[in-house]
């Protein structure tokens, strides 16, 4: 990769680590559950790692989906990363459909894919058992493959510096970067190393965030209620309310006990992770004083959050142009390792080289 292809290049022969993750623009909003669990780890890495950011606007239409909703969600995804601190001079945050590289590789790694190694995983199965056979796509059953092309895209060359790529991942995806792994090993085995075979990262700081409604259950878009859920861009007014209306559990005491206190325990994670304030410190701050002033305190702190984002990201919003703009700077910057890193796989895998 050239020096011109990221702000932060380890082609100088340095040894910063490469960090690749993407997200979904499956709806109008991130909620609290994407920023503490990963997206706010994605700002503080840019930092230390060379970063390349995608909203997966390809994964999303493995399912129905509306091509106008589309549109506008993958701008808002967009403008939320941005709105929430990253930069594109620190950071390459870009969109999946704008390097078309990630379908080639796809293609190339799919052909290495057997079909029961794709038949086995678990969110296929999941979702196409819900779905049933008319509602599945071929593009549902080969998603993890494209998965796999995001990532290995933006493997580093041999030479530059310490070869390592990474991937910020929770439990729900660690079977789909095994199979990345996987075939990443098999296509350096049969065609000379090529990949680097990325390794899951687990950011510090990542918290896992529960329904509002439902402690015992991941905060999720596709499985909480509209109550269980907090979004990024909702308005203060339900934003506070659904604080207020949280579950909690028997008792009036403010404690940490995930197993007979999941209600009050996930308060607690959210206020500590937001306030970066230790647990054991609230439990001390509001011992003795029930769950009324507690949860009127960590409402504030979560409007405190995200009003400044939600401020930001209708700004950005209401500059398509200037937000198009970075997106193109971001893709630019993308597609010249991408570029590369085909020009590599096209050779290794025999096809014939374009004439000029």
């Amino acid at each position: 990769m050239s020096e011109a292809s990221s702000p932060s290049s380890a082609a100088s022969g340095t040894a910063t680590p490469r960090v690749f993750s993407g997200i979904q623009p499956t709806a109008g909003s991130f909620h609290l559950g994407n920023y503490l669990g990963a997206l706010r780890q994605w700002i503080a890495m840019q930092d230390t790692h060379e970063a390349f950011y995608c909203v997966v606007d390809m994964h999303a239409i493995t399912v129905a989906y509306d091509p106008a909703a589309l549109r506008v969600r993958s701008r808002v995804s967009a403008a939320q990363l941005l709105a929430m601190g990253l930069d594109q001079d620190r950071s390459t945050l870009f969109l999946q459909s704008h390097v078309p590289e990630h379908a080639e590789l796809a293609w190339v790694l799919g052909s290495l894919t057997g079909f029961g190694e794709a038949g086995r995983m678990t969110q296929f199965k999941d979702k196409s058992a819900k779905q049933g056979t008319s509602g599945t796509t071929v593009g549902l059953f080969t998603y993890p493959v494209l998965q796999a092309a995001d990532i290995l895209l933006y493997s580093p060359e041999p030479g530059e510096g310490e070869r390592d790529l990474r991937v910020p991942v929770g439990e729900d995806q660690r079977q789909h970067l095994e199979l990345t792994r996987t075939l990443a090993q098999r296509f350096n085995h049969r065609f000379g190393d090529t990949f680097v075979v990325p390794e899951a990262h687990i950011p510090a700081g990542a918290a896992k965030i529960t329904d509002l409604q439902d402690p015992t259950a991941k905060m999720s878009k596709s499985a909480s209620s509209p109550q269980g859920i907090v979004d990024v861009l909702e308005d203060p007014g339900p934003m506070r309310k659904k604080i207020m209306r949280a579950v909690t559990d028997t008792g009036t005491d403010v404690r940490y006990d995930e197993e007979n206190k999941a209600g009050v325990t996930n308060l607690l994670r959210i206020f500590s992770a937001l306030e970066g304030t230790p647990v054991a410190d609230l439990e001390g701050r509001y011992a003795g004083t029930g769950y009324g002033q507690f949860k009127k305190d960590l409402a504030q702190v979560v409007l405190d959050t995200f009003t400044p984002i939600r401020e930001r990201t209708h700004k950005l919003l209401a500059d398509e142009q200037e937000l198009d703009r970075l997106l193109a700077q971001g893709a630019d910057r993308a597609s010249q390792v991408a570029a590369r890193t085909m020009e590599i796989v096209r050779d290794r895998v025999g096809f014939v080289g374009r004439g000029r």
